[in-house]
């Protein structure tokens, strides 16, 4: 044995490191084909349209209408994981259906997690800034509307024998009992949000009390996708992100460093790596779906 062989065997890192490299540039959502979607194939922007941000309509920049923009953005993202599963589930093949499942429960575990969290800790801090515990007795409601429909999505694919008894037509039926009642919710919650800045106890613009209200979005909307899943659920919402919309006035939207957002798809994302050729998205630009009709 060479020297240089007993070096590599006595010092086993060297060796795991290429395998490691290997590892990850065979899995990383880096190396996913990405293509421009054909205008005659169906897209992510179906059927649930998509939410125009209250800045991009307004050109307001007040502490309400900011915050609705951003969760606006965040909602175009979950509608985008909703319609990429409306589309492509009658047309996924047995050898993609655990695959797809995987995806379609990390959309599920982004919702629930949003909702829940708006619920725990979101909705009772801006109540406390408006002192005024009434402004989200309709959000509440809506809530209640879609909750039900939900579960029995999240039932449907924890349920199953088997992947390949997986059925796309089940699946959508099962997404058309809550589709009315989700994406009404998910648009009303941006107008109720706006409308806030007209509230009588609005903090004045440029007050502590706005820079303080203003810290409640900002910590709340860096924590709340992370929290739901680093593996999961922040790249599925990064691989929905379409930064070209309204003049690519989002294209670095959310604000974190661009290696960071890199890591957190291509290296938190390579865990569940199959499971993101069915996302809409690639680089924060609209890429063809995976599985359509005569693919």
């Amino acid at each position: 044995m060479n020297a240089e062989r007993r070096r590599l065997l006595n010092r086993p890192i060297l060796l795991a490191i290429p395998i490691i490299i290997g590892l990850f540039i065979t899995r990383s959502p880096l190396l996913m084909t990405s293509t421009t979607p054909s205008p005659s194939a169906p897209w992510a922007d179906a059927p649930l349209a998509l939410i125009t941000t209250p800045q991009y309509a307004t050109k307001q920049m007040d502490l309400f209408t900011t915050g609705a923009t951003h969760m606006a953005l965040l909602h175009n993202s979950i509608f985008r994981g909703y319609n990429s599963i409306w589309q492509q589930a009658p047309h996924v093949k047995d050898v993609d259906k655990i695959d797809f499942i995987g995806y379609a429960l990390t959309w599920y575990k982004f919702v629930k997690s949003h909702h829940d969290d708006e619920e725990e800790s979101l909705f009772g801090r801006v109540e406390e800034v408006l002192d005024d515990k009434t402004i989200w007795e309709g959000t509440h409601e809506e809530h209640q509307a879609f909750l039900p429909g939900l579960a029995q999505f999240h039932t449907y694919l924890t349920t199953l024998r088997s992947p390949k008894d997986f059925s796309g037509t089940e699946l959508r039926r099962i997404m058309s009992t809550f589709q009315e009642s989700f994406s009404a919710h998910f648009h009303s919650e941006i107008a109720t949000i706006s409308a806030l800045a007209s509230h009588p106890n609005a903090p004045p613009p440029g007050s502590e009390k706005e820079a303080e209200a203003s810290l409640v979005f900002k910590t709340w909307g860096k924590s709340t996708v992370t929290k739901a899943g680093t593996l999961d659920v922040v790249p599925f919402f990064l691989l929905n992100l379409d930064g070209t919309v309204e003049e690519g006035l989002w294209e670095n939207w959310p604000p974190i460093p661009w290696p960071v957002k890199w890591g957190l798809v291509n290296v938190g994302g390579a865990y569940h790596n199959r499971w993101w050729k069915f996302a809409s998205c690639a680089g924060g630009r609209p890429r063809g779906l995976y599985a359509v009709e005569g693919k």
